[in-house]
């Protein structure tokens, strides 16, 4: 929730907020940006080389199927936990430089013949300007090499998606369970986006790494309790202010996206362009729980009190399913399904199901 804050803020501010600045703003929020995406790339090639590791070593045999599983949970759990500790950290830096703006304490002037610092995102900018892209964490030295980047047939996206999530069995909304509009999930990742033709713009494989948040209200003063190998969900002796279930996923997203953009033009010359107009993509997902928590808040003795108890739920270690998404430049109405069930054992298979909105910042 935390990162949605941010996020959601930042955005706002670019919607409303067109700056320029002084080379020290420039160079703090471009090394902020720069850093941000360091940061995600060492943590995703340091899991590989884990991951690798560990397929080498059941290939040799000096570990059985379970402790290689066991092993790949540690390793992304632990990845996933520096992406985020390490990421907070920069994105308070980069909040406390915007709110410095926001309240007025720092002055912004520009300079005949300086550097034009732009926040933002403009179609063109001037050779002597550097624009800085917070969302897709992306700065670029002019027209030139904005151009050059954004026309390369593999691009880069920041990813952040929210909106209700519910549970389906038979096909048909747990709507009695679970309360669909207090029930909400956050995805955030990043992506490469690859055309497949050469010589046309409309078919990509857009591929990546996200972090998906999935949570559960359940209705009527319920909660889930382990029952064995089942995992019940039963009215709780405690009149419960809140009850919320949390599952954490660390998935790997595969879509073909189909992009209508309209070709560019520089200096006389056409160039394919992606983002910047209707799309729509379809595929899927699959991946492995690194989380699971139950919260309860409920008042014990006139005392609020807040329990968050984690544990394993009997909810299956691995995530797979379809998704699917449609939508206007970075903006599409974003629509996921889970394949295999929540929970392992249950008599009845409970499928998540997530409808929301998801920004793709290119």
């Amino acid at each position: 929730m935390k990162n949605f804050t941010i996020y959601l803020f930042l955005l706002v501010f670019l919607f409303v907020t067109k700056m320029v600045g002084q080379e020290t703003f420039e160079s703090k929020a471009k090394a902020i940006a720069v850093t941000i995406e360091k940061i995600t790339n060492e943590e995703k090639t340091a899991l590989k080389k884990e991951v690798d590791e560990v397929n080498n070593q059941l290939v040799e045999g000096t570990i059985s199927r379970e402790e290689a599983e066991k092993k790949k949970k540690d390793f992304a759990e632990k990845r996933a936990r520096n992406i985020e500790n390490r990421v907070a950290i920069e994105q308070e830096k980069l909040q406390e430089l915007v709110q410095e703006k926001v309240d007025g304490k720092v002055n912004y002037t520009q300079e005949k013949g300086g550097t034009v610092l732009l926040i933002g995102s403009k179609d063109s900018i001037r050779p002597n300007q550097t624009e800085i892209k917070i969302p897709a964490m992306k700065v670029y030295e002019g027209q030139d090499e904005k151009i050059r980047r954004e026309s390369k047939r593999t691009t880069s996206q920041f990813v952040f998606a929210m909106g209700l999530n519910s549970a389906m069995v038979d096909g048909k909304l747990q709507d009695s369970n679970y309360d669909f509009i207090g029930s909400h999930f956050y995805e955030w990742g990043l992506t490469l986006n690859s055309r497949i033709l050469n010589d046309n713009n409309l078919l990509h494989a857009k591929y990546g790494l996200s972090l998906m948040y999935n949570n559960l209200r359940p209705t009527d003063n319920r909660s889930f309790v382990v029952n064995g190998n089942q995992t019940d969900l039963v009215t709780n002796p405690i009149h419960l202010k809140e009850s919320r279930f949390r599952n954490v996923y660390l998935v790997v997203p595969v879509h073909l996206e189909f992009d209508f953009s309209k070709d560019g033009n520089h200096d006389g010359k056409s160039y394919f362009r992606t983002h910047k107009g209707f799309r729509m993509g379809f595929g899927g997902y699959a991946g492995i729980n690194v989380k699971s928590k139950q919260i309860l808040k409920f008042e014990d003795n006139d005392y609020k009190t807040t329990q968050k108890t984690k544990g394993d739920y009997n909810v299956n270690n691995f995530i797979y399913g379809l998704s699917t998404y449609v939508g206007y430049k970075a903006t599409s109405l974003y629509l996921k399904y889970d394949l295999n069930p929540i929970f392992k054992n249950n008599a009845i298979d409970e499928n998540n199901i997530s409808l929301g909105i998801r920004f793709d910042f290119n």
